[in-house]
Protein backbone atom coordinates (compact mmCIF):
# COMPACT_ATOMS: atom_id res chain seq x y z
CA UNK A 1 0.00 0.00 0.00
CA UNK A 2 1.15 3.19 -0.99
CA UNK A 3 0.09 6.91 -0.62
CA UNK A 4 2.33 10.36 -2.13
CA UNK A 5 0.82 13.36 0.03
CA UNK A 6 1.74 13.55 3.38
CA UNK A 7 2.09 16.03 5.10
CA UNK A 8 6.53 15.80 6.29
CA UNK A 9 7.99 18.97 5.36
CA UNK A 10 9.21 21.12 8.76
CA UNK A 11 7.90 24.48 7.23
CA UNK A 12 5.24 23.16 6.33
CA UNK A 13 4.56 21.88 10.23
CA UNK A 14 5.47 25.14 11.06
CA UNK A 15 2.93 26.76 9.10
CA UNK A 16 0.32 24.93 10.01
CA UNK A 17 0.84 24.98 14.09
CA UNK A 18 1.51 29.14 13.23
CA UNK A 19 -2.20 29.43 11.58
CA UNK A 20 -3.46 27.60 15.09
CA UNK A 21 -1.56 29.75 17.37
CA UNK A 22 -3.06 33.04 15.55
CA UNK A 23 -6.38 32.57 17.49
CA UNK A 24 -5.40 32.13 20.76
CA UNK A 25 -6.75 34.30 22.68
CA UNK A 26 -3.41 36.28 24.23
CA UNK A 27 -1.54 39.59 23.39
CA UNK A 28 0.04 39.28 20.08
CA UNK A 29 3.71 40.00 20.89
CA UNK A 30 3.87 37.06 23.48
CA UNK A 31 1.50 34.89 21.51
CA UNK A 32 3.53 34.58 18.61
CA UNK A 33 6.84 34.03 20.23
CA UNK A 34 5.04 31.46 22.08
CA UNK A 35 3.72 30.08 18.63
CA UNK A 36 7.45 30.28 17.02
CA UNK A 37 8.97 28.55 20.16
CA UNK A 38 6.59 25.74 19.84
CA UNK A 39 6.68 25.41 16.60
CA UNK A 40 10.38 25.23 16.75
CA UNK A 41 10.22 22.32 18.87
CA UNK A 42 7.38 20.53 17.62
CA UNK A 43 8.14 20.14 14.02
CA UNK A 44 12.09 19.45 14.42
CA UNK A 45 11.02 16.16 16.33
CA UNK A 46 9.34 14.50 13.85
CA UNK A 47 11.97 16.18 11.27
CA UNK A 48 14.83 14.20 12.92
CA UNK A 49 13.56 11.09 11.18
CA UNK A 50 11.48 12.15 8.39
CA UNK A 51 12.69 11.53 5.03
CA UNK A 52 12.28 13.71 1.60
CA UNK A 53 10.80 12.75 -1.64
CA UNK A 54 14.05 11.72 -3.22
CA UNK A 55 15.88 9.20 -0.46
CA UNK A 56 18.96 10.14 -2.42
CA UNK A 57 19.00 13.57 -1.34
CA UNK A 58 18.68 12.45 2.16
CA UNK A 59 21.70 14.05 3.32
CA UNK A 60 21.98 13.18 7.01
CA UNK A 61 18.52 11.87 7.47
CA UNK A 62 19.79 8.12 7.59
CA UNK A 63 22.28 9.20 10.55
CA UNK A 64 19.28 10.75 12.31
CA UNK A 65 16.96 8.06 11.69
CA UNK A 66 19.81 5.61 13.20
CA UNK A 67 20.01 7.52 16.07
CA UNK A 68 16.64 7.68 16.68
CA UNK A 69 16.31 3.79 15.98
CA UNK A 70 19.41 3.12 18.37
CA UNK A 71 18.00 5.21 21.24
CA UNK A 72 15.14 3.34 21.70
CA UNK A 73 17.03 -0.05 21.15
CA UNK A 74 16.10 -1.22 17.59
CA UNK A 75 17.87 -3.36 15.03
CA UNK A 76 19.48 -1.85 12.57
CA UNK A 77 20.42 -3.49 9.10
CA UNK A 78 21.63 -1.82 6.52
CA UNK A 79 22.68 -2.34 2.68
CA UNK A 80 23.40 0.12 0.05
CA UNK A 81 19.89 0.90 -0.70
CA UNK A 82 17.78 -0.37 2.34
CA UNK A 83 18.40 1.28 5.96
CA UNK A 84 16.16 -0.89 7.76
CA UNK A 85 15.21 -0.78 11.87
CA UNK A 86 13.19 -3.45 13.62
CA UNK A 87 12.02 -4.80 17.11
CA UNK A 88 12.34 -8.31 15.81
CA UNK A 89 14.62 -10.05 18.60
CA UNK A 90 17.51 -11.63 16.62
CA UNK A 91 17.11 -15.47 16.07
CA UNK A 92 19.13 -17.95 13.29
CA UNK A 93 18.22 -18.63 10.12
CA UNK A 94 14.75 -15.86 10.12
CA UNK A 95 16.50 -14.45 7.35
CA UNK A 96 16.18 -11.33 8.41
CA UNK A 97 20.07 -9.89 8.83
CA UNK A 98 19.66 -10.90 4.71
CA UNK A 99 16.94 -8.81 3.54
CA UNK A 100 19.07 -5.59 3.13
CA UNK A 101 21.27 -7.85 0.24
CA UNK A 102 18.15 -9.21 -1.14
CA UNK A 103 16.59 -5.61 -1.34
CA UNK A 104 19.93 -4.90 -2.92
CA UNK A 105 19.31 -7.13 -5.45
CA UNK A 106 15.96 -6.51 -6.41
CA UNK A 107 16.50 -3.11 -6.51
CA UNK A 108 18.70 -3.96 -9.90
CA UNK A 109 16.00 -5.61 -11.12
CA UNK A 110 13.82 -2.47 -10.43
CA UNK A 111 15.70 -0.60 -12.60
CA UNK A 112 16.26 -2.59 -15.22
CA UNK A 113 12.55 -3.26 -15.59
CA UNK A 114 12.06 0.79 -15.96
CA UNK A 115 15.26 1.45 -18.11
CA UNK A 116 16.89 2.90 -15.53
CA UNK A 117 20.42 3.34 -14.88
CA UNK A 118 21.52 1.66 -11.59
CA UNK A 119 25.27 3.60 -11.22
CA UNK A 120 23.47 6.97 -11.62
CA UNK A 121 21.30 6.42 -8.26
CA UNK A 122 24.31 4.35 -7.00
CA UNK A 123 22.96 6.65 -3.79
CA UNK A 124 19.47 5.92 -3.64
CA UNK A 125 18.17 4.62 -0.29
CA UNK A 126 14.83 3.98 1.07
CA UNK A 127 14.06 3.95 4.88
CA UNK A 128 12.06 1.07 6.82
CA UNK A 129 10.52 -0.12 9.92
CA UNK A 130 9.99 -3.74 9.90
CA UNK A 131 7.85 -4.08 13.66
CA UNK A 132 6.55 -6.44 16.19
CA UNK A 133 5.05 -3.59 18.23
CA UNK A 134 3.83 -0.53 16.81
CA UNK A 135 3.90 1.27 19.76
CA UNK A 136 7.63 1.40 20.27
CA UNK A 137 8.39 2.64 17.03
CA UNK A 138 5.43 5.28 17.23
CA UNK A 139 7.48 6.37 21.20
CA UNK A 140 10.83 6.73 18.67
CA UNK A 141 9.58 9.10 16.76
CA UNK A 142 9.80 6.55 13.58
CA UNK A 143 5.78 5.85 13.40
CA UNK A 144 3.41 8.80 12.13
CA UNK A 145 0.49 8.57 14.54
CA UNK A 146 -2.28 7.49 13.57
CA UNK A 147 -4.13 10.33 11.79
CA UNK A 148 -0.93 10.88 9.52
CA UNK A 149 -1.21 7.65 7.84
CA UNK A 150 -4.07 5.51 6.74
CA UNK A 151 -4.48 2.38 9.15
CA UNK A 152 -2.54 -0.73 7.28
CA UNK A 153 -2.80 -4.34 8.10
CA UNK A 154 0.57 -5.62 6.48
CA UNK A 155 2.28 -2.63 5.11
CA UNK A 156 2.35 1.15 3.66
CA UNK A 157 4.33 2.86 1.95
CA UNK A 158 4.88 6.93 2.17
CA UNK A 159 7.50 8.28 -0.79
CA UNK A 160 11.25 6.52 0.42
CA UNK A 161 10.05 5.43 3.64
CA UNK A 162 7.86 2.20 4.73
CA UNK A 163 6.63 0.28 7.58
CA UNK A 164 5.56 -3.12 7.55
CA UNK A 165 4.61 -5.56 10.09
CA UNK A 166 6.68 -8.88 10.98
CA UNK A 167 5.12 -11.92 9.72
CA UNK A 168 5.91 -15.25 10.92
CA UNK A 169 7.06 -16.72 7.37
CA UNK A 170 10.39 -15.46 5.94
CA UNK A 171 9.07 -15.97 2.38
CA UNK A 172 6.48 -13.69 2.79
CA UNK A 173 7.93 -11.30 5.43
CA UNK A 174 10.47 -10.73 2.59
CA UNK A 175 7.79 -10.32 -0.62
CA UNK A 176 6.24 -7.65 1.97
CA UNK A 177 9.38 -5.68 1.68
CA UNK A 178 10.39 -5.65 -1.43
CA UNK A 179 6.29 -4.91 -2.25
CA UNK A 180 6.98 -1.99 -0.49
CA UNK A 181 10.55 -1.31 -1.91
CA UNK A 182 8.99 -1.13 -5.30
CA UNK A 183 6.73 1.58 -3.72
CA UNK A 184 9.19 3.65 -2.76
CA UNK A 185 11.21 3.06 -5.88
CA UNK A 186 8.19 4.23 -8.09
CA UNK A 187 7.15 7.19 -5.86
CA UNK A 188 10.91 8.73 -5.85
CA UNK A 189 12.20 7.95 -8.85
CA UNK A 190 9.70 7.63 -11.17
CA UNK A 191 7.14 10.15 -9.12
CA UNK A 192 4.48 7.48 -9.83
CA UNK A 193 0.95 9.07 -9.06
CA UNK A 194 -0.73 6.04 -11.14
CA UNK A 195 -3.62 4.40 -10.87
CA UNK A 196 -4.25 1.59 -7.98
CA UNK A 197 -4.14 -1.00 -9.93
CA UNK A 198 -0.74 -0.17 -11.27
CA UNK A 199 1.20 0.92 -8.42
CA UNK A 200 -0.26 -2.34 -6.39
CA UNK A 201 0.36 -4.40 -9.60
CA UNK A 202 3.42 -3.61 -10.49
CA UNK A 203 4.83 -3.60 -6.75
CA UNK A 204 3.38 -7.70 -6.57
CA UNK A 205 4.53 -8.26 -10.23
CA UNK A 206 8.23 -6.98 -9.07
CA UNK A 207 8.61 -8.15 -5.55
CA UNK A 208 7.29 -11.68 -6.57
CA UNK A 209 10.75 -13.99 -6.54
CA UNK A 210 12.67 -17.44 -4.91
CA UNK A 211 16.19 -17.01 -3.72
CA UNK A 212 18.72 -19.33 -3.89
CA UNK A 213 20.92 -20.24 -1.17
CA UNK A 214 24.88 -19.98 -2.11
CA UNK A 215 27.41 -21.55 -0.18
CA UNK A 216 29.07 -18.32 1.28
CA UNK A 217 27.15 -14.53 1.84
CA UNK A 218 23.61 -13.87 1.21
CA UNK A 219 20.43 -15.40 -1.16
CA UNK A 220 20.71 -14.68 -4.62
CA UNK A 221 17.39 -13.21 -5.59
CA UNK A 222 15.97 -14.22 -8.72
CA UNK A 223 12.60 -12.19 -9.71
CA UNK A 224 9.45 -14.47 -10.68
CA UNK A 225 6.64 -12.48 -12.38
CA UNK A 226 4.91 -15.86 -12.35
CA UNK A 227 6.14 -18.02 -9.79
CA UNK A 228 7.32 -21.48 -10.65
CA UNK A 229 6.24 -23.45 -7.58
CA UNK A 230 4.09 -22.68 -4.40
CA UNK A 231 6.92 -23.37 -1.92
CA UNK A 232 8.69 -20.11 -3.45
CA UNK A 233 6.06 -17.70 -2.45
CA UNK A 234 4.74 -19.67 1.04
CA UNK A 235 1.28 -17.62 2.01
CA UNK A 236 1.43 -15.32 -0.84
CA UNK A 237 -1.47 -17.24 -2.64
CA UNK A 238 -2.42 -14.74 -5.73
CA UNK A 239 -3.20 -17.91 -8.17
CA UNK A 240 -5.18 -19.27 -5.57
CA UNK A 241 -7.28 -16.33 -5.29
CA UNK A 242 -7.51 -16.07 -9.04
CA UNK A 243 -8.29 -19.74 -9.33
CA UNK A 244 -10.82 -19.30 -6.97
CA UNK A 245 -12.98 -16.68 -8.33
CA UNK A 246 -12.86 -18.30 -11.83
CA UNK A 247 -14.39 -21.05 -10.53
CA UNK A 248 -17.36 -19.07 -8.22
CA UNK A 249 -17.60 -16.84 -11.27
CA UNK A 250 -16.77 -13.71 -9.45
CA UNK A 251 -13.36 -13.16 -10.78
CA UNK A 252 -12.81 -9.68 -12.56
CA UNK A 253 -12.56 -8.65 -16.22
CA UNK A 254 -10.01 -6.51 -17.36
CA UNK A 255 -11.95 -3.20 -17.40
CA UNK A 256 -13.22 -4.09 -13.71
CA UNK A 257 -9.41 -4.13 -12.62
CA UNK A 258 -8.43 -1.24 -14.17
CA UNK A 259 -11.71 0.86 -12.48
CA UNK A 260 -10.66 -0.65 -9.11
CA UNK A 261 -10.97 2.27 -6.44
CA UNK A 262 -7.77 2.70 -3.92
CA UNK A 263 -9.68 1.24 -1.25
CA UNK A 264 -10.16 -1.94 -2.72
CA UNK A 265 -6.89 -2.69 -1.72
CA UNK A 266 -7.51 -4.13 1.48
CA UNK A 267 -8.32 -7.30 0.21
CA UNK A 268 -6.10 -10.08 -1.87
CA UNK A 269 -8.70 -10.48 -4.38
CA UNK A 270 -7.89 -6.55 -5.57
CA UNK A 271 -3.89 -7.27 -4.82
CA UNK A 272 -4.16 -10.62 -7.04
CA UNK A 273 -6.35 -9.08 -9.83
CA UNK A 274 -4.10 -6.21 -9.85
CA UNK A 275 -1.00 -8.50 -10.42
CA UNK A 276 -2.93 -10.82 -12.85
CA UNK A 277 -3.63 -7.90 -15.11
CA UNK A 278 -0.14 -6.18 -14.78
CA UNK A 279 1.79 -10.28 -15.45
CA UNK A 280 -0.41 -10.27 -18.29
CA UNK A 281 0.36 -6.94 -19.78
CA UNK A 282 3.82 -7.31 -19.10
CA UNK A 283 4.68 -11.00 -20.00
CA UNK A 284 1.94 -11.31 -23.18
CA UNK A 285 3.88 -10.40 -26.10
CA UNK A 286 1.11 -9.09 -28.12
CA UNK A 287 0.87 -6.49 -24.80
CA UNK A 288 3.97 -5.98 -23.67
CA UNK A 289 5.57 -3.59 -25.91
CA UNK A 290 2.71 -1.25 -25.80
CA UNK A 291 2.61 -1.60 -21.92
CA UNK A 292 6.39 -1.02 -21.83
CA UNK A 293 5.63 2.24 -23.97
CA UNK A 294 3.10 3.30 -21.59
CA UNK A 295 5.74 2.52 -18.61
CA UNK A 296 8.24 5.13 -19.92
CA UNK A 297 6.08 7.84 -20.06
CA UNK A 298 4.69 9.89 -16.79
CA UNK A 299 3.48 7.35 -13.89
CA UNK A 300 0.35 9.64 -13.40
CA UNK A 301 -3.44 9.42 -13.08
CA UNK A 302 -3.99 9.23 -16.63
CA UNK A 303 -1.62 5.86 -17.39
CA UNK A 304 -4.88 3.68 -17.96
CA UNK A 305 -6.21 6.30 -20.60
CA UNK A 306 -2.57 6.51 -21.77
CA UNK A 307 -1.97 2.90 -21.94
CA UNK A 308 -5.27 2.48 -24.24
CA UNK A 309 -4.12 5.19 -26.87
CA UNK A 310 -0.91 3.51 -27.05
CA UNK A 311 0.20 2.23 -30.90
CA UNK A 312 -0.26 -1.48 -30.52
CA UNK A 313 -2.83 -1.39 -27.97
CA UNK A 314 -6.26 -3.51 -28.89
CA UNK A 315 -8.88 -3.24 -25.92
CA UNK A 316 -10.88 -6.15 -27.46
CA UNK A 317 -7.65 -9.00 -27.79
CA UNK A 318 -6.10 -7.62 -24.17
CA UNK A 319 -9.61 -8.23 -22.78
CA UNK A 320 -10.12 -11.92 -24.12
CA UNK A 321 -6.05 -12.34 -23.76
CA UNK A 322 -7.21 -11.21 -19.67
CA UNK A 323 -10.01 -13.84 -19.56
CA UNK A 324 -8.04 -16.83 -21.08
CA UNK A 325 -5.13 -15.95 -18.73
CA UNK A 326 -6.60 -16.21 -15.26
CA UNK A 327 -9.27 -19.36 -16.52
CA UNK A 328 -5.77 -21.63 -17.46
CA UNK A 329 -3.64 -19.78 -14.14
CA UNK A 330 -1.50 -21.77 -12.22
CA UNK A 331 2.14 -22.41 -11.11
CA UNK A 332 5.10 -21.90 -13.86
CA UNK A 333 2.52 -20.12 -16.60
CA UNK A 334 4.08 -19.29 -19.75
CA UNK A 335 3.22 -16.67 -22.25
CA UNK A 336 5.16 -18.65 -25.04
CA UNK A 337 3.70 -21.88 -25.03
CA UNK A 338 0.31 -20.56 -23.72
CA UNK A 339 -0.63 -17.56 -26.12
CA UNK A 340 -3.63 -18.15 -27.85
CA UNK A 341 -4.20 -17.59 -31.35
CA UNK A 342 -7.84 -16.10 -31.76
CA UNK A 343 -7.83 -15.93 -35.64
CA UNK A 344 -11.54 -17.37 -36.86
CA UNK A 345 -9.70 -20.24 -39.41
CA UNK A 346 -11.52 -21.58 -42.23
CA UNK A 347 -15.17 -23.51 -41.98
CA UNK A 348 -15.09 -27.05 -41.46
CA UNK A 349 -16.71 -28.66 -44.61
CA UNK A 350 -14.51 -32.04 -44.68
CA UNK A 351 -12.80 -34.09 -42.43
CA UNK A 352 -9.69 -32.35 -41.00
CA UNK A 353 -6.22 -33.83 -39.85
CA UNK A 354 -4.97 -32.09 -37.06
CA UNK A 355 -1.23 -32.16 -35.08
CA UNK A 356 -1.53 -31.57 -31.47
CA UNK A 357 1.53 -30.13 -29.73
CA UNK A 358 2.31 -31.64 -25.98
CA UNK A 359 4.41 -28.93 -25.34
CA UNK A 360 1.62 -25.61 -26.02
CA UNK A 361 -1.39 -25.03 -24.19
CA UNK A 362 -4.87 -24.02 -26.06
CA UNK A 363 -3.93 -24.47 -30.03
CA UNK A 364 -6.13 -23.48 -32.65
CA UNK A 365 -6.83 -25.97 -35.49
CA UNK A 366 -7.31 -23.70 -38.00
CA UNK A 367 -10.76 -24.45 -38.27
CA UNK A 368 -14.31 -22.97 -37.34
CA UNK A 369 -17.03 -24.97 -36.34
CA UNK A 370 -20.98 -24.06 -37.20
CA UNK A 371 -23.02 -23.30 -33.87
CA UNK A 372 -25.01 -26.68 -33.20
CA UNK A 373 -23.33 -28.60 -35.68
CA UNK A 374 -22.75 -32.08 -35.05
CA UNK A 375 -18.56 -33.75 -34.52
CA UNK A 376 -16.28 -37.00 -34.43
CA UNK A 377 -13.25 -36.52 -32.87
CA UNK A 378 -10.60 -39.63 -33.29
CA UNK A 379 -7.02 -39.39 -31.66
CA UNK A 380 -4.04 -41.04 -32.03
CA UNK A 381 -0.04 -41.11 -31.50
CA UNK A 382 1.83 -40.83 -28.23
CA UNK A 383 3.95 -38.47 -26.10
CA UNK A 384 5.84 -37.89 -23.09
CA UNK A 385 4.30 -35.87 -20.21
CA UNK A 386 7.51 -36.01 -17.68
CA UNK A 387 9.08 -38.14 -15.73
CA UNK A 388 8.90 -40.01 -12.25
CA UNK A 389 12.50 -40.18 -10.26
CA UNK A 390 14.51 -41.58 -13.86
CA UNK A 391 11.39 -43.16 -15.66
CA UNK A 392 9.40 -41.15 -18.78
CA UNK A 393 5.80 -40.90 -18.74
CA UNK A 394 4.36 -41.66 -22.07
CA UNK A 395 0.58 -40.78 -22.73
CA UNK A 396 -1.71 -41.87 -25.35
CA UNK A 397 -5.43 -39.69 -25.99
CA UNK A 398 -6.93 -41.20 -22.87
CA UNK A 399 -4.19 -40.04 -20.97
CA UNK A 400 -2.29 -41.43 -17.72
CA UNK A 401 -3.88 -42.53 -14.38
CA UNK A 402 -0.47 -41.87 -12.39
CA UNK A 403 -1.22 -38.04 -12.30
CA UNK A 404 -4.16 -36.00 -12.75
CA UNK A 405 -4.48 -32.34 -13.70
CA UNK A 406 -8.41 -30.56 -13.12
CA UNK A 407 -10.29 -33.47 -12.91
CA UNK A 408 -8.72 -35.31 -15.98
CA UNK A 409 -5.59 -37.73 -16.03
CA UNK A 410 -2.41 -35.92 -17.50
CA UNK A 411 -1.78 -36.60 -21.05
CA UNK A 412 -4.83 -36.58 -22.33
CA UNK A 413 -6.69 -34.98 -25.37
CA UNK A 414 -8.91 -31.97 -24.96
CA UNK A 415 -11.04 -30.18 -27.44
CA UNK A 416 -12.89 -26.98 -26.60
CA UNK A 417 -14.40 -24.02 -28.06
CA UNK A 418 -13.69 -20.65 -26.26
CA UNK A 419 -17.45 -19.61 -25.01
CA UNK A 420 -18.28 -15.69 -24.60
CA UNK A 421 -21.49 -16.70 -22.35
CA UNK A 422 -20.79 -20.22 -20.33
CA UNK A 423 -24.30 -21.53 -19.59
CA UNK A 424 -22.53 -21.71 -16.50
CA UNK A 425 -22.24 -18.36 -15.81
CA UNK A 426 -18.88 -16.56 -15.35
CA UNK A 427 -16.11 -14.64 -17.10
CA UNK A 428 -15.35 -16.24 -20.91
CA UNK A 429 -13.41 -19.00 -21.63
CA UNK A 430 -12.40 -22.42 -22.84
CA UNK A 431 -15.43 -25.15 -22.96
CA UNK A 432 -14.55 -28.82 -23.27
CA UNK A 433 -16.37 -30.62 -25.88
CA UNK A 434 -14.43 -33.26 -26.49
CA UNK A 435 -11.42 -35.51 -24.50
CA UNK A 436 -10.32 -38.75 -25.53
CA UNK A 437 -9.00 -41.15 -27.87
CA UNK A 438 -13.26 -40.64 -29.32
CA UNK A 439 -15.90 -38.61 -29.04
CA UNK A 440 -18.47 -36.97 -30.28
CA UNK A 441 -20.11 -33.44 -29.71
CA UNK A 442 -21.88 -30.65 -30.45
CA UNK A 443 -20.35 -27.03 -31.00
CA UNK A 444 -21.39 -24.71 -28.99
CA UNK A 445 -20.70 -21.63 -30.59
CA UNK A 446 -19.87 -20.57 -34.09
CA UNK A 447 -15.87 -20.32 -33.79
CA UNK A 448 -12.50 -22.05 -34.10
CA UNK A 449 -11.60 -25.35 -32.32
CA UNK A 450 -8.94 -25.59 -29.77
CA UNK A 451 -7.00 -28.65 -28.91
CA UNK A 452 -4.52 -29.44 -26.49
CA UNK A 453 -3.32 -32.42 -24.38
CA UNK A 454 -4.07 -31.80 -20.39
CA UNK A 455 -1.36 -30.75 -18.42
CA UNK A 456 -0.29 -28.13 -15.87
CA UNK A 457 1.11 -24.79 -17.72
CA UNK A 458 4.34 -25.02 -15.90
CA UNK A 459 4.73 -28.55 -16.80
CA UNK A 460 4.91 -28.42 -20.52
CA UNK A 461 8.31 -27.48 -21.26
CA UNK A 462 9.10 -31.21 -20.26
CA UNK A 463 6.73 -32.96 -22.47
CA UNK A 464 7.41 -34.09 -26.14
CA UNK A 465 5.55 -35.33 -29.11
CA UNK A 466 2.37 -34.89 -30.83
CA UNK A 467 -0.90 -36.66 -31.07
CA UNK A 468 -2.65 -37.07 -34.41
CA UNK A 469 -6.44 -35.68 -34.35
CA UNK A 470 -8.94 -36.12 -37.07
CA UNK A 471 -12.38 -34.05 -37.00
CA UNK A 472 -15.16 -34.85 -39.54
Amino acid sequence: MARTGFLADTPCRIWAIWVNCAGMDRPAAPRNLICVFFAAVLAWLPAAVALPRNPAAAGDVGARFSAAARRAGLRLLEGRHLLLASDRPVRAGDGVEELPAVFDQAFATWCRHFGIDPAAHADWKAVGCLMVDREQFRLAGLLPDDDQIPDFKNGFCEAGRFWLMDQSNPTYRRHLLLHEGVHAFTLTLRSSTAPSWYTEGIAEYLATHRVVPLDEGPPRFIQTPIPAAAPDVEQLGRIEVIRRGRATARAPALDDVFQTPPSAHQSLDAYAASWAAVALLAGHPAHAPAFATAEQAPLDDRFTARLRRTAGWDDTLASRNFDAFTDELDYGYDFSRSSIDWSQGSPLVAPARIDVDATRGWQNSGWSLAKEGRHRLVASGRVTVGAIADTTLESEPEGISLRWYRGRPVGRLLAAQWVERPADGGRPRFVVVGEGSQSEFTALTDGPLYLKINDAPGDLADNAGRLGVQVE
